[in-house]
């Protein structure tokens, strides 16, 4: 049951107002402002996903088929950000609202037929704990909204590594080479998978994922992530 008055009074008091720029949000308006959103860094990979720069950089370490990223990740730009307050700042909403954007896109582009589910990327369950959620997860549901296709947990991590952000390309894939397994509930054979996660830098983590998919006999798997840039 909803109460308009308290709602109009909590409006009034705790304004919503845009994770950006800060100012006051409309009713329509979640998360990011309309002005905001129309200056958001796009890569436009999806009018090109079998070409592009993150099918090159994983080209022979995986079966890359369609490779996406959202937004173009430079330091202390927008995308740094939005996935600093969504990872760091508790706030998941973020996540799930850059989904919805992002599927909107893909579905205004005829993708929505393409897969069969939707698969984060998992956390450690120490790390997810400790964090309250899965930011990747939160993209996933954001994602499955706009795009009507199921979230499927079928990947769980299972060793904690260290950060990999001091490492360099060659140390990132063995750091992740042998953390992720299926989940025993799977049942993934002849599926096509939308592999997401938040970030992609050399796609050490996403190529460890997909070959574990792959190992499943999954017809394709492709990625997303929502933000990617340079190593």
């Amino acid at each position: 049951m909803r109460f308009p008055i308290f709602e109009d009074f909590l409006a009034l008091v705790f304004p919503k107002t845009c994770c950006l720029c800060k100012r006051s949000l409309f009713d329509f308006e979640n998360q990011l402002c309309k002005i905001c959103i129309a200056n958001l860094p796009i890569t436009n990979y999806h009018l090109r996903p079998y070409n592009n720069e993150l099918v090159t950089k994983i080209m022979g370490l995986t079966q890359p088929n369609l490779v996406m990223s959202f937004l173009r990740f430079t330091k202390k730009g927008v995308s740094q950000s939005l996935l600093h307050q969504l990872k760091y700042k508790n706030k998941p909403e973020i996540g799930v609202e850059l989904g919805k954007i992002y599927g909107s896109i893909l579905r205004s582009n005829n993708f929505q037929n393409n897969w069969d589910e939707i698969t984060p990327v998992p956390l450690h369950p120490l790390k997810q704990k400790r964090r309250g959620y899965n930011q990747s997860e939160q993209f996933a549901k954001g994602l499955s909204e706009s795009l009507d296709i199921p979230v499927n947990i079928s990947l769980e991590r299972i060793q904690f590594t260290e950060t990999q952000t001091k490492k360099s390309r060659i140390e990132r894939i063995e750091n992740v080479a042998e953390v992720f397994e299926i989940r025993k509930d799977s049942q993934l054979e002849g599926k096509r998978i939308l592999l997401v996660d938040d970030v992609m830098t050399t796609g050490a983590t996403l190529v460890s994922c997909a070959n574990m998919l792959y190992g499943q006999k999954v017809k394709t798997v492709d990625l997303a992530v929502i933000a990617a840039g340079k190593v």
